[in-house]
């Protein structure tokens, strides 16, 4: 361990958060994790487990990877009475913008410093420390936390104050929305049209049309291989933060209306908790 480093309590341990934790402990950081539900002997082999909210508060960082602002307000009414000034709760899950800057006032008060730092990569990027990194908060809390964010991210951006990351994390997800909606019209159009959809694949990449979104969710399409890995259900809510945040700026995007209805479709249909590329089962046979 680097006592250079400032120790870090992974709280949240699912898919996201497991590969980030091996990363920060493969990095020398002192690390302790804590989840809601029960954790395996698999994870217990590599992680200790915090025995409670009082024990993982003592962390200098309380990274924060949760699904969502429900479970983030439920997991910080809990976790913040144990804080002690210095401390920094470091949320990398896709909240409310709103929510984050209200728990950044009020841990403030406390003495207590508040960073809202999604992510994008998906678990690929988790496993690789090579994540995209959107952060917001003080300048000073941003620093104090910055080594553990560049040994999860290749690109590492404070974006603005508290609730800066989670805004920029909610139109991220607007553009992954879109993207694998047009893969998705794409493929099966290229199915329809009697083409194979990995010539063609093939044949875009290196073009103005190929994105990530293309090779791996296209792949996914292709294969008709829905695995989860960012969730149908996650996707929707994400969708819908950004119509909130586009009626407060008084903006009409009808690309993100049309987008978020099919998502709510496809939830309607069962899939929920399958793999975010799955929108393409609206176009497919």
């Amino acid at each position: 361990m680097n006592d250079t480093l400032p120790s870090v309590c992974v709280i949240g341990l699912g898919l996201m958060g497991r590969p980030m934790a091996r990363v920060l402990r493969d990095a020398g950081f002192t690390l302790s994790g804590w989840n809601r539900s029960p954790v395996s002997d698999d994870i217990r082999e590599w992680l200790p487990v915090a025995a409670g909210l009082e024990a993982a508060a003592q962390a200098d960082v309380a990274l924060l990877m949760l699904a969502d602002s429900d479970a983030v307000d439920a997991v910080l009414a809990r976790l913040e009475p144990h804080l002690p000034r210095g401390r920094v709760v470091l949320d990398m899950g896709s909240s409310d913008p709103r929510r984050s800057r209200s728990h950044a006032r009020r841990l403030a008060a406390r003495g207590v410093g508040w960073v809202d730092a999604p992510v994008s990569g998906g678990p690929e990027g988790a496993e690789s420390g090579t994540l995209a990194v959107m952060a917001g908060g003080r300048e000073e809390d941003f620093r104090r936390v910055q080594p553990v964010l560049e040994a999860l991210g290749a690109n590492v951006t404070r974006v603005g104050g508290p609730g800066a990351g989670h805004t920029a994390k909610v139109i991220n997800q607007l553009i992954v929305g879109l993207a694998i909606e047009a893969v998705a019209e794409a493929i099966a159009l290229a199915e329809g049209c009697g083409l194979d959809p990995r010539l063609l694949q093939q044949a875009l990449s290196g073009g103005f049309a190929d994105s990530k979104v293309l090779q791996i969710h296209g792949r996914r399409m292709i294969d008709r291989d829905y695995r989860p890995g960012g969730k149908v259900n996650t996707q929707l809510k994400d969708l819908a933060l950004a119509r909130s945040l586009a009626d407060e700026c008084g903006l009409s995007l009808p690309h993100l209306d049309s987008t978020l209805a099919r998502y709510q479709a496809l939830v309607e249909t069962g899939a929920g908790d399958l793999d975010h590329s799955a929108l393409a089962r609206l176009f497919q046979d």
